[in-house]
């Protein structure tokens, strides 16, 4: 088969679509036909030779994609040949064809084209997590969501709306009609003005509840100060750099949690674990309208190059899919 392969890191040039091995399944696994792969930062990161894939995962980048079941490991049940499906993963999606942990299917949402549908398994999966079990949102909370125009970013404005918590949204201004219209209630421009001013200025001072972040070091000092009493700050990214100094006297006075997350290295059951609370609670959100793929463009897989490029350039809202065929 072939398949995004990175034979030196670099930029977006060290892509290159290339002849490998095609992939068998294990003895709990499928293989899927590939329709199409999300884009996603982490990608980015594998390609500049930044985040290598976990012991046993496929050298190509890929964390999602979206297709239709061709093979079926022995212990494999509850899945058919034919069948169309998502997919988490933990790289190989950028490829005709990928070996998928059972535990990592989900069925594509009634109401979702095929190719769309790789647009949400990873945004699901680690807006659900993080939010969730991690930051447990509850209706009436004030949801602060930084990188507002991202994959990650329009599926948690949608997700957040959906359990009734009041959305702010870091993003350039540009995007911010769209944001409002996916249920962010208040929009913020990082680049010119203070959010956390704007924070408490919009909340009269209460602060945000929780806080999804993707800029790490940067931004966690403000992040602090924009909390609320007993709120719960979740580290995602670290776009804004590894390290930064914490005050603890203001997390403990404001009663805080900081927590910090992955999602691609975790153990294939919590994995499982992760994908069967999306597909109980976040897919009839899906299914219902409630929650829609938010996909800027499609690009053939060929042109994963310019794909890379569009994302580096945040230019784009919502995810940027690879397809095939």
């Amino acid at each position: 088969m072939r398949a995004i392969t990175i034979p030196k890191p670099g930029g977006p040039d060290a892509l290159i679509w290339a002849e490998v091995p095609d992939p068998e399944p294990g003895p709990d696994e499928v293989i899927v036909d590939v329709r199409a792969a999300g884009v996603n930062r982490a990608d980015l990161l594998q390609r500049q030779g930044h985040y290598p894939p976990p012991p046993g995962a496929p050298d190509h980048p890929g964390l999602e994609c979206s297709g239709v079941i061709s093979a079926i490991g022995p212990e494999v049940t509850g899945w058919a040949i034919g069948q169309q499906v998502c997919a988490l993963l933990t790289g190989g999606g950028y490829a005709e064809r990928v070996a998928v942990p059972a535990g990592q299917l989900l069925p594509v949402p009634a109401g979702v084209d095929l190719v769309d549908a790789a647009a949400l398994p990873e945004v699901a999966c680690t807006v659900w997590s993080n939010l969730v079990p991690v930051g447990r949102l509850r209706p009436g909370d004030t949801l602060l969501v930084h990188g507002g125009g991202s994959g990650i970013g329009t599926f948690a404005i949608q997700f957040g709306a959906a359990l009734d918590a009041t959305i702010l949204v870091t993003a350039r201004a540009a995007k911010h009609p769209r944001l409002r219209e996916l249920g962010a209630a208040h929009a913020i421009d990082y680049r010119e003005q203070d959010f956390v001013e704007e924070v408490r200025r919009i909340t009269d001072g209460h602060g945000a509840d929780v806080i999804l972040d993707i800029m790490g070091g940067s931004y966690l000092g403000r992040n602090v100060a924009a909390l609320a009493s007993g709120g719960r700050l979740v580290v995602i990214g670290l776009q804004g750099g590894r390290k930064a100094e914490l005050d603890l006297g203001a997390l403990v006075s404001k009663r805080a949690s900081v927590s910090a997350t992955t999602l691609r290295a975790r153990p294939l059951t919590e994995k499982a674990e992760i994908v069967r609370g999306v597909r109980d609670e976040v897919w009839p959100l899906i299914e219902t309208g409630r929650i829609r793929p938010v996909v800027d463009r499609r690009l053939p897989m060929t042109e994963a190059a310019e794909a890379h490029r569009l994302v580096e350039s945040n230019d784009h809202v919502g995810k940027v899919l690879l397809t095939i065929g």
